[in-house]
Order: structure tokens, then sequence, then C-alpha cells
């Protein structure tokens, strides 16, 4: 796990350093303060980028990629159409819709790969380059997408569950908000991995919060052995700390993911930690990893997914996070 996380570290130093051989060689930068993206703007030729994600609404998690990809989009000269629907089939209209406006290049997320296949094979087809991020670590290379950047989500589950294991929790109920969803269900098959004691899978629907609220809360007053609710999201965490509440749970809350509410409920100690993947970071690579090919066939992770994550926030370092949080990045 330190080889891998080391190995995504030297790949973002190395797209760093092509990023600034090429605004050099690409021709003075303009100034501007605004993106958090860099300190300017290529003179590169205009190119036009689809970002197509399953982003769920109300899930403020999505704002932190789609600022990141904004800030790439900026200092690259791209025009950025950023779309989203949480339904595969509708997702992947989006993608062909992208190919028929004759964009320079794609990104897409790839939650639910069987459905998206036709799509990326059109785009690939058409000669439009792809990449991916955030979903479908175990699938975009098979799919022929040509880089990829997130978590290995089966591996940050796993520390997931060994950190639970090391904070000495005895039950632990994995909830999983979207059924079928393969980042998900691999982030629970990490934790039941990694955790040496027993973990209960709960499936719930995040398009119904209330429902979530009470389908948890139920499970806590049926099982009060249950000592720590895993949450894959930040918005199911919130609710799981209600869903304690109305239990009567002494039940520790973690999660995958932050958002900026996600921050506060850390520091109040409402949820002991989370799992962050740094999904600004997800949306600026994606988008800058097509203008570096567009531009200069500059491929980034020799073939290999870019590691994004996982690592933790918790009490040791959030108020650092809280600062980043505050100005919409973390």
């Amino acid at each position: 796990m330190t080889f891998k996380r080391l190995a995504a570290l030297a790949g973002v130093g190395v797209m760093a350093l092509g990023i600034a051989s090429c605004s050099s060689t690409g021709g003075a930068p303009e100034q501007s303060g605004e993106g958090g993206g860099g300190g300017g703007t290529v003179d590169t030729p205009r190119l036009t980028v689809a970002m197509i994600t399953h982003e769920v609404p109300g899930d403020s998690f999505w704002d932190l990629i789609r600022k990141g990809a904004e800030a790439a989009a900026k200092k690259d000269n791209i025009e950025l159409r950023y779309s989203n629907d949480p339904e595969a089939p509708n997702q992947a209209n989006l993608v062909q819709s992208a190919i028929d406006s004759n964009v320079d290049g794609i990104a897409v997320t790839l939650a639910k790969p069987d459905a998206m296949a036709p799509a990326v094979k059109a785009a690939e087809a058409a000669g439009i380059p792809v990449v991916a991020f955030n979903s479908g670590y175990d699938n975009w290379k098979a799919m022929g997408v040509q880089e990829y950047f997130g978590q290995d989500e089966k591996l940050a589950g796993i520390s997931a569950g060994e950190r639970l294991t090391a904070d000495g929790a005895k039950k632990v109920l994995c909830v999983i908000q979207e059924q079928g969803q393969v980042a998900l269900e691999s982030r629970c098959a990490g934790v039941t991995q990694g955790f040496q004691g027993p973990t209960e899978l709960l499936n719930v629907n995040s398009k119904d919060m209330p429902s979530v609220e009470s389908t948890i809360t139920a499970k806590l007053q049926q099982d009060p052995s249950i000592d720590t609710v895993v949450a894959l999201g930040a918005p199911i965490a919130l609710t799981a700390v209600q869903s304690k509440s109305n239990a009567g749970s002494n039940a520790n809350i973690v999660t995958f993911d932050t958002n900026a509410a996600l921050v506060d409920a850390i520091q109040s100690g409402d949820v002991l930690w989370a799992v962050d993947q740094q999904p600004y970071l997800q949306g600026y690579l994606a988008i800058d990893s097509l203008w570096l090919f567009l531009n200069n066939k500059n491929l980034i992770g020799g073939g290999q997914a870019t590691l994004t994550g996982p690592s933790f926030i918790d009490k040791s370092n959030i108020d650092a996070v809280a600062e980043l949080a505050k100005a919409g990045t973390r």
C-alpha cells in the first residue's frame, strides 16, 4: 500500500513537471487570481472537453470535482462542458451527445461500467480520447480508456477496515447507498476484508434520505451490538449521525468522502474520521491530462491508475483541511 501511494505521488509530481514545461514552451501565461488552479492561462488553441459524471443531486462532493475541473480548464484554455446523470443509461446518452458535438476529449466516471462501455467505445471509434476518474478503477483499462484518476476502492476499504480494528471496533455496519455501484460495493468488500470482526451490509436508497435515516435507525435499534457505522459518502454519514441519535445508540460514525458539512462533523466529534480520495484533484487531473495528451501526447501513470487516495482526515489534521473546505476545494 505504501508503494502504491508513493507511485501515485510520483505520478502527480511528473505531471506537475510536465505542466511547467508545457506552459513555458506554449507561450507566456496571462496572470489570473481566480479558480485556484494556478498562475495563468496557456495560449494553446482553444479545446472543448466534456466531463460527464454520475453525480447524485444534492451531494456536494461533486462540487469539489467540478471546481477542480474548472480550475484546470481555465488554466488550459479549455471550454469545459459539464453534465451529469445518476442513471447509467442517461449518462451514456450524455457521452453520445458529446461525441455528436465533436468535442476534443471526454472525461467520464464509470460507476456502471457495463452500461457505459458502448458509449466509451463509440468515443474511441470517433478518435476522441477518453479518460476516467472517480469510479471504474477495476474496469477502465479493459474498456480501452487511456488514463484513470482516483483511488483503488478495495484498497481504501481494506485500509478503513484495518483502522477500525485498530480503533477497537467490534461489529461494523457498512451502508451502501446505491446497490450495484461498483465503487461502493468495492469499499464495503474492502472493509469486510480489512476488519477483523463481523461486518454487516445495509442497502439504502440515497434518493430518499428520510428512508435512509429511518432504515439506519431501525437497524441500530434492532442490533445494539453494532458499535460502528461506515458510511460511503458524506450525506449518508451526516444522516447516520441523526439515526444514531434517534436510536439512542452509542455507535461511532466513520465515512468515505468529505464535504464542508462533514468537516464540521469531524471537528465536533460527531464523525470520527473520513477516508479522503481528493475529489478536487480528480477533477483537475482528468481535464489537465486531456490537455497534455491533446497538445503533447503525454500520458500520466505509465499505463496504471494514478491514485488520489486513500488518506485519512481526522482530529489530527482536520483544522488544516477545514480552512481549505471554506474555500471550496476540500
